[in-house]
Order: structure tokens, then sequence, then C-alpha cells
């Protein structure tokens, strides 16, 4: 009977010990190796750009089962930074991010769809504005391995576009900045 409780355990341990598991990262905003910036039309006859400079999240990754995968990303809203302090003041005001209503952003991601080459599609709810909407984000892989202080990193690539009513911002700067374009390059240190 011992022999047969012992040989049970031995096997469930080898079986735990070979499966997968998803890794837990934290994005390293620590290091600002990761970044949320975005780019909107101005009249349509160039691009406005800027970021968020004050973000956090994880995310888990098992690469033998990437539709696994699981994201959540809060921004500071009041972070935005266009390189022109009186845009950003707009930009703050209750006529675009309403910062002082609405101090956070977030994603929470709800699917991952697997595609080719590192490719896929994230998909999940973004809440901005006060408002919450399904997004659906073109991703890529960028790489994965370990960095030269001892830990394991990962890093991911993405896209999606916004529409800004789709939101509650209502400020109309006409029909070439009616949507704006955001785009993530998000590193994670395994935890």
């Amino acid at each position: 009977m011992k022999k047969a409780i012992a040989t049970s355990l031995l096997a469930v341990g080898l079986l735990a010990g070979n499966a997968a598991y998803a890794e837990d990262y934290t994005i390293d905003t620590e290091g600002m190796h990761a970044f949320v910036q975005f780019r909107i039309k101005h009249l349509g006859y160039s691009w406005l750009y800027g970021r968020f400079n004050d973000f956090n999240g994880t995310f888990s990754y098992d690469q033998a089962k990437p539709e696994d995968a699981k994201v959540e990303v809060t921004i500071k809203t009041d972070s935005v930074d266009t390189n022109h302090a009186e845009r950003n003041k707009h930009l703050r005001s209750d006529d675009f991010l309403d910062v002082e209503k609405f101090p956070e952003a977030k994603f929470v991601s709800t699917k991952y769809t697997p595609g080719a080459d590192g490719a896929g599609k994230l998909e999940g709810n973004l809440t901005l504005h006060g408002v919450t909407k399904p997004v659906s984000i073109d991703v890529k892989e960028i790489g994965a391995g370990e960095d030269p202080w001892g830990g394991f990193r990962r890093g991911f690539e993405g896209s999606t576009v916004l529409t800004l009513k789709d939101f509650d911002i209502k400020k109309d700067l006409g029909p070439a900045s009616q949507e704006l374009e955001m785009m993530l390059s998000i590193e994670g240190v395994r935890k």
C-alpha cells in the first residue's frame, strides 16, 4: 500500500513538473521600457503625437498556450504629454480627458487569439473618460529572454484605433480628427 501511494505521488509530481504554466510579468515602467503612445491628425494636415508617462500593469503569458494570455493596464490620465504645456493643459480639461473627474483609464483583457509568427489579436474592455467599451488590439511579440540583471523579460507591441465619440469625448476637431491611434510597446519583467 505504501509503495502504491509513493508511486502515485511520484507520478503526480512528474506530471506537474512537466506541465506548462503561465508566467506572470510586471510591465517595466520603473526602467521605462514600456510606452503608451498615441497620434491623431491635426486638421488633416499633420500628425500630433503624445504619450502617457504614468501607467502600470501586469500580464500573464504561457508560450505553450498563448490563448490564455491576460493583460491589465492602468493609466494616470493627467500624465498625458504632447511636448507642449498649453496643449497638455487643454487635453486634461473637460474638453477631452477631464482628468479631475476621470483620473484613470484602464484596460482589462478578455480574450487573446494567437496568429502566425508571434502576431495575434488581444480583446478587452477599455475604460476611458468614464465609458467602458470593448476594443481589439493587434499584437506582435517582439522577443523574450534573460536580461543582464538576472531576470527574464518578454516584450510585445500593439496598436488600435479609438473613435473619440465612443468614449464620450465630444470636442470636435473636424472630420480628420475623429479617431486616435494608440501605439503600445510593452516589456514585462517576469515575477
